[in-house]
């Protein structure tokens, strides 16, 4: 006997009620097993130290293992990709930094859609970058370094196309309207080591590595890249306020997952990852590294990675520099 149009209706809500509360039950119970975070790069770095602080407490805090799963290479590319074919259960997370929203832009194929194939949970912390130069460069501030690259060539440092230190040395040339050379090099310890030489001029880079060069006096520290002093460096000006209006760089950390993770886990994520990075004690292990707190809601943290990659595209086209 057929189904009543009635009764055919009735089941297929049942069906998909049933459905919903599944989801929902799963939510509910959600952690029941380890969590990795996947970052992209090696271990040691700013990235790496920050998911570590994060990711133990998130494991005390949820009452399951929080492992972290290094996948360096191709400006994080490698690890990227991992994350975005695991399965979208809220057991992968991603940690992203700035090159996220710049390979768009830097690759000519990715094996993911930066956008469309990730969910933002928060961003975990920002960091500044620090304009360096060796004690041997006859200038003091930033205004005397324009100065001298209006006048001789001017190199600089950089750990890789589209890296930080590489972006925050061509938003500075197109802002002073300057020449820069850039000399690639293969990790930061190394370019800060050409730094001290006198082999290149000038660096971007992070305050945890340049705070203890600047204070023993083998490095001088010129300015920084956000728009507020570095409480590790307070007595350094921002770049914006030693003469050049408009600059800013700021360098974050934050987590993504599949964007097909259910938004009961999202939204448990984001409320447990901003806990965290209530507790003093974590601000203060961050803040240790040059790293300030600062988590967002996912629509802001979603809006800030399409403005990156808006923003870096824009500058990484008027530099001429052309995909891979």
């Amino acid at each position: 006997m057929m189904m009543s149009r009635r009764a055919a209706g009735a089941a297929i809500l049942s069906v998909f009620a049933s459905g919903f509360v599944s989801s929902a039950a799963r939510a509910q119970v959600y952690p029941s097993k380890p969590i990795r975070i996947v970052v992209p790069t090696g271990a040691g770095g700013i990235t790496d130290i920050v998911a570590r602080i994060v990711g133990a407490r998130l494991s005390e805090r949820l009452g399951q293992p929080v492992m972290i799963d290094n996948r360096p290479g191709a400006s994080g590319i490698i690890g990227t990709e991992v994350a975005a074919r695991a399965a979208p259960d809220g057991y992968t997370l991603l940690m992203v930094y700035p090159s996220h929203p710049v390979n768009p832009t830097l690759k000519k194929q990715l094996p993911y859609d930066t956008l469309r194939d990730f969910t933002g949970i928060t961003t975990l912390t920002t960091v500044s970058l620090v304009l360096l130069v060796p004690p041997s460069l006859p200038v003091k501030n930033v205004q005397e370094l324009i100065a001298l690259a209006k006048k001789d060539r001017v190199t600089f440092a950089s750990v890789g196309a589209g890296s930080l230190a590489h972006l925050g040395a061509e938003l500075f040339r197109s802002r002073t309207g300057i020449e820069l050379t850039q000399v690639p090099y293969r990790s930061a310890p190394a370019a800060q080591q050409a730094l001290m030489s006198g082999e290149v001029m000038v660096f971007f880079d992070t305050p945890i590595t340049a705070v203890p060069l600047v204070r023993d006096g083998r490095l001088r520290a010129l300015g920084v890249s956000t728009l507020t002093r570095s409480p590790l460096l307070p007595d350094v000006p921002t770049i914006a306020e030693a003469g050049v209006p408009g600059y800013e760089v700021l360098g974050w950390n934050g987590i993504l997952v599949p964007s097909a993770t259910p938004m009961p886990v999202v939204q448990k994520l984001n409320t447990e990852l901003r806990a965290v990075l209530a507790e003093p004690d974590i601000r203060a292990k961050l803040e240790q590294q040059g790293a300030q707190p600062a988590p967002m809601e996912q629509a802001d943290f979603a809006r800030l990675i399409r403005d990156d990659v808006n923003k870096w595209g824009e500058l990484i086209r008027a530099a001429g520099i052309q995909p891979e």
